[in-house]
């Protein structure tokens, strides 16, 4: 039996990849769509101005789309997907959940909250059992569940092979980042075209504490953060689609390029639906991965790295995800498949 479920935010850029994932999932269906009071009322292919590189779902065109409260959503949906601006999900989303919605959210806000859960399956699942003490603490029926930052997941899978093997103590990385991260008309194509840009707002931070997070340790009430330093410089290039990310990472115990290598590559995949079989695709040549020719990786779900250098300290490598599919709306989706799978819907 199917799942029933609603998108918060469906026209934005990261809402049309989920629908775009969504329509042919063979555990969920789309049973209702939200945005803003304007678009409330037209089908989504009126609201939708459709731009990802696949014809928009027939059966999802006609749609009617809600306003982005609880009670335009039917109560016999099972789970609610959110990519809303953070400063609406701030909002909105604890609404969602007071009524009695489970909500798997790409938005940035509360991700850092004690009691709210930040989940990557392959590398933390046993963190969304959180959820028994956000229930407790703030009297939901429903729950809310996060997936990190379209840079941080790019880097953790790696860095949670190595902290497993080796005991990571320091991180470093610095990211080249592509436009389609600030959503469609987040950079305007006179300031990246020829350009580079060398900050993007609240990106280093969201690195810096939400991989900390991921890779701590939950003890059943609470995750305590791992002791790792993380540094992060993040910049804007102009690809359109896939992070790329220089990371130097130090390790308590000796480790070489190869076994370093060895280590990711042994990652696997989860028993989930959207989750690859091989995580992690190591490249032998020093110029790969790139984001032209690697960012669709296990069609878009799985982490590319390469260019593998041992430093003073640990290694030097170069990752790669796709920021919208891996790092969003794919990210979102396989975290609903966690829930749905650990019985929390």
């Amino acid at each position: 039996m199917s799942v029933r479920v609603g998108v918060l935010g469906a026209t934005g850029a990261v809402g049309q990849r989920l629908i775009q994932l969504l329509d042919p999932h063979p555990e969920f269906e789309i049973a209702a769509l939200t945005a803003s009071e304007s678009s409330a009322g037209k089908t989504y292919r009126e609201a939708a101005k459709w731009r990802v590189d696949a014809p928009i779902p027939t059966d999802v065109a006609e749609i009617e789309v809600g306003a982005t409260k609880p009670e335009a959503v039917p109560d016999d949906v099972d789970l609610i997907f959110s990519s809303l601006p953070s400063s609406v999900g701030q909002q909105v989303e604890p609404e969602f959940c007071e009524a009695g919605y489970v909500v798997s959210s790409n938005s940035s806000n509360g991700r850092m909250d004690e009691d709210v859960p930040l989940t990557i399956p392959e590398v933390n699942a046993d963190h969304v059992d959180l959820i028994e003490v956000q229930r407790d603490e703030r009297g939901w029926d429903g729950a809310l569940l996060k997936n990190p930052n379209c840079s941080t997941i790019t880097m953790v899978p790696a860095l949670e092979a190595l902290d497993r093997a080796f005991d990571l103590t320091d991180v470093r990385v610095s990211t080249l980042q592509a436009v389609s991260g600030a959503g469609y008309s987040g950079v305007s194509s006179m300031e990246i075209i020829d350009n580079a840009i060398p900050h993007i707002g609240g990106e280093e931070q969201k690195m810096e504490t939400e991989s900390r997070k991921l890779l701590g340790s939950f003890d059943g009430a609470e995750v305590q953060l791992h002791d790792m330093d993380v540094a992060a410089s993040c910049n804007r290039i102009p690809t359109l689609d896939g992070h790329l990310e220089n990371v130097w990472a130090d390790t308590a115990e000796d480790v070489s390029a190869e076994d370093a290598a060895e280590a990711m590559e042994a990652v696997t995949g989860v028993d989930l639906h959207s989750s690859p079989d091989q995580l992690i695709k190591v490249f032998e040549e020093p110029d790969r991965p790139q984001p032209r020719l690697d960012r669709n990786t296990e069609g878009g779900m799985g982490v590319a790295v390469g260019g593998f250098r041992e430093t003073t300290d640990g290694v030097q490598f170069n990752c790669l995800a796709h920021n919208t599919m891996r790092g969003a709306a794919g990210a979102s989706i396989l975290n609903g498949e966690l829930l749905n799978k650990r019985g929390y819907l």
